[in-house]
């Protein structure tokens, strides 16, 4: 054989190999069909609308993916797939405000300041995550950069359109743009600490914000004065600062990792000084205590059931923070962070039952309209009302009891899961010769632990930077 025809050969067995690899298995192939219905009629539900009371007996009619009518006794459409939820419960599909799923990379631990990057460049359609948050009614994710930065990169909210293979199927058309900032131990263990550079301590984190910002003011002022006449050149161009120019312009939400009160405090008065309104606080373990603070300043609060105490700076935490928070009147949402947990949020809003007595209507709003509010989708999704996307779930009890079990999702209309009709292997890019790829464990390094939104910063530190935490710490 010659050497054209060998190469040949060995690029069709490559093609081959390849090909197989992008084929999912037989049954995930009949349930993610392409051909999908997206008209339907469920019948006999009691349908949780989160914002307009529950419906008893209640019917939701779908057309074309959006929701056409909800009411009791509607007339089935000639041709329609119905499905009977009697016994059962129908709810908006429930949204996570913090997740880093569905993407292949999460921080770009570089420098302080990242706003240039965004993880919708990097989506990854394969990630079977997003299927398992579908088997628990999860149908949107806000999936974020790390919090190794101050200022982070941009953040993508989706839909979890599983089965798709085109990244570009799964970002919300129209979503508003939102920008990762972070406070605390993150940056500045991933800088001050490692790498001995701004920020190592909470003032500096402050300050490197604030710097960015004041940057940010003098680019946006210098394009101003050329497009004005008042200036020979523009200045040079700089993504960076043109998405921190639309952050003081108002035209992306800043979404900020916290923990602490007096850090909460701080950046909202970083954001007065360069009048920025449009912040939404994540984790906010210590909003409690700056309830009244946040509802004046009118940030919304993203925030965990009831885990804390993973490193020393969110030991001050308590369960009853979902619950204080929304008794002052901040628009408060509970988020997971971690993949894996994204399958039982209703199970963490329910704690706010147990840990401060939320209705519930405020206990569902917490993983449904509250969540669509911060990120500004709320004329889609998160309650079920007429002309809303489709987006559904379906419980076996209601979905705040501990007993409840998730029957159906629908996206956008689409059946994404159905429990009647749960295939084994979900998986849709399968090596048939391969082993099942490891588990990602949460990164470690001196023995501290840190959660999902610092993967990518802590293990690729420097060297140099390790040495300095070894001879700093001692560990």
């Amino acid at each position: 054989m010659t050497a054209s025809l060998l190469l040949r050969s060995r690029l069709l067995a490559v093609a081959l190999v390849l090909a197989l690899l992008l084929v999912p298995p037989a049954d995930a192939q009949d349930m993610l069909r392409a051909d999908a219905p997206d008209d339907w009629l469920i019948q006999n539900a009691t349908v949780l609308t989160v914002t307009n009371g529950t419906i008893e007996n209640g019917d939701v009619l779908v057309r074309d993916g959006v929701i056409e009518e909800v009411g009791q006794d509607l007339t089935v459409p000639s041709g329609l797939e119905t499905y009977d939820a009697g016994d059962q419960y129908v709810m908006p599909g429930i949204i996570d405000a913090h997740q880093h799923i569905a993407i292949s990379d999460v921080n770009e631990a570089t420098n302080p300041v990242t706003a240039e990057v965004g993880v919708g460049d990097v989506i990854d359609p394969y990630d079977i995550s997003m299927y398992r948050g579908l088997a628990g009614g999860l149908t949107t994710i806000h999936t974020m950069h790390g919090s190794a930065n101050p200022i982070g990169g941009r953040n993508e909210t989706m839909k979890l359109r599983y089965g798709e293979t085109d990244p570009d199927a799964f970002p919300i058309e129209g979503a508003p743009r939102t920008l990762k900032f972070a406070l605390g131990e993150n940056p500045t263990g991933v800088y001050g600490e490692r790498r001995n550079m701004q920020p190592g301590t909470r003032m500096g984190v402050e300050q490197v914000i604030r710097e960015a910002l004041a940057e940010a003011e003098r680019y946006r002022d210098a394009k101003q004065a050329y497009q004005n006449g008042e200036r020979d050149r523009p200045p040079e161009h700089s993504e960076r600062m043109e998405v921190l120019a639309d952050v003081l312009a108002g035209d992306i939400i800043v979404q900020t990792h916290s923990y602490r009160a007096d850090e909460i405090l701080m950046v909202m008065n970083v954001f007065k000084d360069f009048g920025i309104d449009d912040l939404v606080f994540q984790h906010v373990n210590e909003g409690f205590k700056v309830a009244p603070e946040l509802a004046e300043f009118g940030a919304g609060a993203s925030v965990f059931s009831d885990w804390w105490a993973y490193k020393f700076e969110v030991y001050y935490s308590t369960a009853y923070n979902a619950a204080i928070l929304t008794e002052n009147g901040v628009n408060t949402s509970i988020n997971t962070d971690i993949p894996g947990q994204q399958r039982d949020l209703y199970h963490q809003a329910a704690k706010t039952q147990r840990y401060g007595d939320l209705s519930d209507d405020e206990a569902l709003a917490l993983i449904t309209i509250n969540p669509a509010r911060q990120l500004g989708i709320e004329d889609r999704v998160g309650s079920i009302e007429e002309g809303k996307d489709a987006d559904l779930a379906v419980f076996s009890e209601h979905p705040l009891s501990i007993y409840t079990q998730p029957l159906r999702t629908y996206v956008d209309g689409v059946v994404r899961f159905d429990h009647e009709d749960d295939p084994d292997d979900m998986r849709l890019r399968v090596d048939p010769e391969g082993t099942a790829p490891p588990v990602k464990k949460p990164a470690h390094a001196g023995g501290a632990h840190h959660p999902h939104c610092l993967e990518g910063a802590v293990l690729h530190a420097t060297e140099e930077g390790l040495s300095l935490k070894n001879g700093l710490h001692n560990h």
